[in-house]
Protein backbone atom coordinates (compact mmCIF):
# COMPACT_ATOMS: atom_id res chain seq x y z
CA UNK A 1 0.00 0.00 0.00
CA UNK A 2 2.82 2.35 0.88
CA UNK A 3 4.49 1.55 -2.46
CA UNK A 4 1.28 2.43 -4.33
CA UNK A 5 0.92 5.73 -2.45
CA UNK A 6 4.56 6.60 -3.08
CA UNK A 7 4.21 5.70 -6.78
CA UNK A 8 1.10 7.84 -7.15
CA UNK A 9 2.82 10.70 -5.34
CA UNK A 10 5.83 10.37 -7.62
CA UNK A 11 3.61 10.47 -10.72
CA UNK A 12 1.83 13.60 -9.47
CA UNK A 13 5.14 15.24 -8.57
CA UNK A 14 6.56 14.47 -12.01
CA UNK A 15 3.41 15.72 -13.71
CA UNK A 16 3.39 18.94 -11.68
CA UNK A 17 7.08 19.59 -12.36
CA UNK A 18 6.58 18.91 -16.08
CA UNK A 19 3.58 21.25 -16.20
CA UNK A 20 5.55 23.97 -14.43
CA UNK A 21 8.39 23.53 -16.93
CA UNK A 22 5.95 23.82 -19.86
CA UNK A 23 4.40 26.99 -18.40
CA UNK A 24 7.85 28.44 -17.84
CA UNK A 25 8.85 27.60 -21.43
CA UNK A 26 5.60 29.07 -22.82
CA UNK A 27 6.14 32.31 -20.92
CA UNK A 28 9.67 32.53 -22.29
CA UNK A 29 8.44 33.08 -25.84
CA UNK A 30 6.61 36.39 -25.90
CA UNK A 31 6.56 39.64 -23.99
CA UNK A 32 5.87 40.73 -20.42
CA UNK A 33 5.04 44.01 -18.74
CA UNK A 34 8.19 46.14 -18.53
CA UNK A 35 9.94 44.58 -21.54
CA UNK A 36 11.59 46.83 -24.13
CA UNK A 37 11.31 45.87 -27.78
CA UNK A 38 13.71 46.96 -30.53
CA UNK A 39 12.68 46.18 -34.07
CA UNK A 40 13.90 46.93 -37.56
CA UNK A 41 12.64 46.27 -41.08
CA UNK A 42 15.16 46.53 -43.91
CA UNK A 43 14.40 46.45 -47.62
CA UNK A 44 16.33 47.02 -50.82
CA UNK A 45 15.96 46.23 -54.50
CA UNK A 46 17.73 46.71 -57.82
CA UNK A 47 16.51 46.29 -61.37
CA UNK A 48 17.53 46.71 -64.98
CA UNK A 49 15.49 46.65 -68.20
CA UNK A 50 16.20 47.36 -71.86
CA UNK A 51 13.71 48.41 -74.53
CA UNK A 52 14.55 47.24 -78.04
CA UNK A 53 13.10 47.66 -81.52
CA UNK A 54 14.07 45.60 -84.55
CA UNK A 55 16.96 44.03 -82.65
CA UNK A 56 18.41 47.44 -81.69
CA UNK A 57 18.58 48.60 -78.07
CA UNK A 58 16.69 51.88 -77.70
CA UNK A 59 16.59 52.64 -73.97
CA UNK A 60 18.02 51.19 -70.78
CA UNK A 61 16.55 51.73 -67.31
CA UNK A 62 18.29 50.97 -64.02
CA UNK A 63 16.57 51.27 -60.65
CA UNK A 64 17.63 50.85 -57.04
CA UNK A 65 15.92 51.51 -53.71
CA UNK A 66 16.65 51.22 -49.99
CA UNK A 67 14.39 51.40 -46.92
CA UNK A 68 15.12 51.14 -43.19
CA UNK A 69 12.40 51.30 -40.53
CA UNK A 70 13.64 51.00 -36.90
CA UNK A 71 11.23 50.90 -33.94
CA UNK A 72 11.48 50.87 -30.16
CA UNK A 73 8.60 50.11 -27.79
CA UNK A 74 7.84 49.64 -24.10
CA UNK A 75 5.32 47.08 -22.83
CA UNK A 76 2.70 48.59 -20.52
CA UNK A 77 1.15 45.12 -20.06
CA UNK A 78 1.94 41.63 -21.37
CA UNK A 79 -0.12 42.43 -24.50
CA UNK A 80 0.17 46.20 -25.11
CA UNK A 81 3.25 48.17 -26.18
CA UNK A 82 3.73 51.84 -27.15
CA UNK A 83 6.75 53.32 -28.89
CA UNK A 84 8.39 55.43 -31.57
CA UNK A 85 9.64 54.69 -35.06
CA UNK A 86 11.70 56.19 -37.88
CA UNK A 87 11.68 55.62 -41.61
CA UNK A 88 14.65 56.30 -43.91
CA UNK A 89 14.41 55.62 -47.64
CA UNK A 90 16.16 56.47 -50.90
CA UNK A 91 15.77 55.55 -54.54
CA UNK A 92 17.52 56.14 -57.85
CA UNK A 93 16.46 55.71 -61.48
CA UNK A 94 18.80 56.03 -64.46
CA UNK A 95 17.33 56.16 -67.97
CA UNK A 96 19.82 55.98 -70.85
CA UNK A 97 18.90 56.95 -74.41
CA UNK A 98 20.86 54.52 -76.58
CA UNK A 99 19.73 55.95 -79.91
CA UNK A 100 22.26 58.80 -79.82
CA UNK A 101 26.05 58.83 -79.70
CA UNK A 102 27.32 59.32 -77.10
CA UNK A 103 24.46 57.85 -75.05
CA UNK A 104 22.56 60.34 -72.87
CA UNK A 105 21.62 59.37 -69.29
CA UNK A 106 19.08 61.14 -67.11
CA UNK A 107 19.16 60.41 -63.40
CA UNK A 108 16.35 60.77 -60.89
CA UNK A 109 16.77 60.50 -57.11
CA UNK A 110 14.45 60.47 -54.12
CA UNK A 111 15.26 60.78 -50.43
CA UNK A 112 12.70 60.54 -47.66
CA UNK A 113 12.51 60.73 -43.87
CA UNK A 114 9.65 59.91 -41.54
CA UNK A 115 8.96 59.66 -37.81
CA UNK A 116 5.97 58.53 -35.78
CA UNK A 117 4.47 56.84 -32.74
CA UNK A 118 2.63 53.53 -32.48
CA UNK A 119 0.58 51.31 -30.16
CA UNK A 120 0.64 47.54 -30.59
CA UNK A 121 -1.75 44.90 -29.21
CA UNK A 122 -0.94 41.18 -29.24
CA UNK A 123 -4.29 39.42 -29.59
CA UNK A 124 -3.55 35.86 -30.73
CA UNK A 125 -0.92 33.20 -29.98
CA UNK A 126 -0.46 30.53 -32.64
CA UNK A 127 1.42 28.02 -30.55
CA UNK A 128 4.24 29.10 -28.24
CA UNK A 129 6.40 30.94 -30.78
CA UNK A 130 3.95 32.74 -33.12
CA UNK A 131 2.49 35.98 -31.70
CA UNK A 132 -0.01 37.93 -33.84
CA UNK A 133 -0.63 41.64 -33.35
CA UNK A 134 -2.57 44.66 -34.55
CA UNK A 135 -0.81 48.03 -34.63
CA UNK A 136 -2.07 51.60 -34.88
CA UNK A 137 0.38 54.31 -35.93
CA UNK A 138 0.58 58.05 -36.46
CA UNK A 139 3.41 59.74 -38.32
CA UNK A 140 4.72 62.45 -40.59
CA UNK A 141 7.28 62.46 -43.36
CA UNK A 142 9.04 64.41 -46.06
CA UNK A 143 10.46 63.48 -49.45
CA UNK A 144 12.67 65.28 -51.94
CA UNK A 145 12.88 64.57 -55.68
CA UNK A 146 15.85 65.47 -57.90
CA UNK A 147 16.50 65.15 -61.64
CA UNK A 148 20.11 65.39 -62.79
CA UNK A 149 21.05 67.08 -59.50
CA UNK A 150 18.27 69.71 -59.57
CA UNK A 151 15.41 69.62 -57.06
CA UNK A 152 12.11 69.21 -58.89
CA UNK A 153 9.64 68.46 -56.11
CA UNK A 154 9.30 68.39 -52.33
CA UNK A 155 6.60 66.44 -50.49
CA UNK A 156 5.35 66.54 -46.92
CA UNK A 157 2.71 64.23 -45.51
CA UNK A 158 0.84 63.09 -42.44
CA UNK A 159 -0.73 59.68 -41.92
CA UNK A 160 -2.70 57.36 -39.67
CA UNK A 161 -2.81 53.61 -40.14
CA UNK A 162 -3.78 50.21 -38.73
CA UNK A 163 -1.62 47.21 -39.65
CA UNK A 164 -1.40 43.53 -38.84
CA UNK A 165 1.76 41.53 -38.17
CA UNK A 166 3.30 38.52 -36.56
CA UNK A 167 6.42 37.66 -34.53
CA UNK A 168 8.06 34.25 -34.70
CA UNK A 169 10.37 33.71 -31.73
CA UNK A 170 13.59 32.00 -32.78
CA UNK A 171 14.90 32.28 -29.21
CA UNK A 172 13.38 33.74 -26.03
CA UNK A 173 15.00 37.10 -26.87
CA UNK A 174 14.93 37.27 -30.67
CA UNK A 175 12.05 37.02 -33.14
CA UNK A 176 11.49 37.41 -36.87
CA UNK A 177 8.86 40.04 -37.62
CA UNK A 178 6.41 39.72 -40.53
CA UNK A 179 4.45 42.85 -41.48
CA UNK A 180 1.45 41.28 -43.20
CA UNK A 181 -1.10 43.83 -44.37
CA UNK A 182 -2.46 47.38 -44.22
CA UNK A 183 -6.03 47.21 -42.96
CA UNK A 184 -6.98 50.90 -42.85
CA UNK A 185 -5.10 54.12 -43.56
CA UNK A 186 -5.54 57.87 -43.93
CA UNK A 187 -2.97 60.11 -45.60
CA UNK A 188 -2.79 63.85 -46.18
CA UNK A 189 0.02 65.43 -48.18
CA UNK A 190 1.35 68.47 -49.97
CA UNK A 191 3.71 68.71 -52.95
CA UNK A 192 5.73 71.86 -53.68
CA UNK A 193 7.42 72.62 -57.02
CA UNK A 194 10.08 75.15 -58.08
CA UNK A 195 8.49 78.48 -58.98
CA UNK A 196 5.79 78.30 -56.33
CA UNK A 197 3.53 75.53 -57.68
CA UNK A 198 1.73 73.44 -55.07
CA UNK A 199 -0.71 70.53 -54.92
CA UNK A 200 -2.55 69.00 -51.95
CA UNK A 201 -4.05 65.55 -51.58
CA UNK A 202 -5.74 63.28 -49.06
CA UNK A 203 -6.84 59.65 -49.22
CA UNK A 204 -8.46 56.92 -47.17
CA UNK A 205 -7.55 53.33 -47.96
CA UNK A 206 -9.25 50.25 -46.53
CA UNK A 207 -8.59 46.55 -46.99
CA UNK A 208 -10.96 44.72 -44.69
CA UNK A 209 -10.68 41.44 -46.61
CA UNK A 210 -7.14 41.14 -45.30
CA UNK A 211 -6.54 37.58 -46.52
CA UNK A 212 -6.47 38.85 -50.13
CA UNK A 213 -3.14 40.60 -49.68
CA UNK A 214 -1.41 39.07 -46.65
CA UNK A 215 1.74 38.43 -48.65
CA UNK A 216 1.38 40.94 -51.52
CA UNK A 217 3.85 43.41 -49.98
CA UNK A 218 5.18 41.81 -46.78
CA UNK A 219 8.01 43.34 -44.78
CA UNK A 220 10.49 41.25 -42.85
CA UNK A 221 12.65 42.31 -39.94
CA UNK A 222 14.13 41.34 -36.60
CA UNK A 223 12.70 41.98 -33.15
CA UNK A 224 14.83 41.87 -30.00
CA UNK A 225 13.44 41.81 -26.46
CA UNK A 226 15.21 43.33 -23.44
Amino acid sequence: MKKIILSVAAVFAFGFANAQEEVKEAKGFGFSKGNIMVEGNLGFSTGKSTDSFGGTDMEETKTSSFNFNPKAGYFLTDKIAVGVELNLASGKTEVTDMTVTPNVTNEGKTNSFGAGVFARYYFLDLGQRFKTYAEAGLGFGSQKWETNGTETRKDSNFGLGIDLGMNYFVTEKMAINFGLANVLGFNSGKSEFPGGGETKSSSVNGNFNVFNNFFDTPTFGLTYKF
